[in-house]
């Protein structure tokens, strides 16, 4: 079956954080405007998009800057929910596909929707010899967060095929290292993955991570 190329009224949770595709990401949800709206999409197998925030807050308050959206975000896939308590969800989910929003619009109990455009995944693209040393520096990195880490955001290795792709590399480095949101959105959206490893390598060249083991970045999670 064929997938669809564009989605109308899908869902939008925006965040202070950017999803890539094949990114995992943990949520805590308790604002009653995502509640319903994730308990939907679990029961029916349908995805929502996650969007990073221009601004605005993840949580209403009252007296914040209204929320305002970048326009490319990635679908995500629960993997996971559980509800501890009643009024509170933990939800473990995958980015799957990005897309562009041609339209949005907020409804009356806060929850923004979209139609969206469908954007193609990234090619595979094989690393450059210029550019090994950045992926042998994540896979150094992995190692290290698999084997100290009990979530399950780290509790899977990637294969040899990951390791060799410009995209995925690309995309695992600038989930960890501690870049400002507006960069990390800049980059999920560029079409090249090409593009972006080299991108990416020059910030690990000055940070000097990408010649020699740093330290294993940090993993936060979002709540709601």
């Amino acid at each position: 079956m064929t997938a669809p190329t564009a989605l109308h009224s899908l869902p939008l949770f925006p965040l202070g954080s950017v999803l890539f595709p094949q990114g995992l990401l943990s949520l805590r949800v308790f604002e009653v405007r995502y509640l319903d709206m994730i308990r939907k999409c679990e029961r029916t197998g349908a995805p929502f998009g996650v969007v990073a925030l221009q601004a605005g807050s993840e949580v209403r308050k009252a007296g914040a800057a209204a929320e305002q959206l970048h326009a490319v975000g990635t679908l995500a896939r629960i993997v996971q929910l559980q509800q501890p308590q009643p009024g509170l969800l933990h939800l473990q989910c995958e980015g799957t596909q990005r897309f562009r929003m041609q339209e949005h619009r907020q409804l009356p109990h806060g929850l923004w929707v979209a139609d969206v455009q469908m954007l193609p995944a990234d090619a595979a693209v094989p690393i450059p010899g210029h550019l090994l040393a950045t992926a042998q520096a994540l896979a150094q990195v992995l190692m290290q967060l698999h084997a100290r880490s009990t979530d399950a955001d780290h509790a899977r290795l990637p294969s040899a095929e990951q390791m060799g792709d410009c995209g995925w590399v690309a995309n695992r480095w600038t989930e960890l290292l501690p870049m400002p949101v507006s960069i990390k959105q800049q980059l999920m959206a560029l079409d090249s993955p090409l593009v972006r490893l080299e991108l990416v390598a020059d910030v690990l060249e000055r940070s000097g991570i990408g010649h020699a083991q740093g330290p294993a970045p940090g993993s936060p999670s979002a709540g709601h």
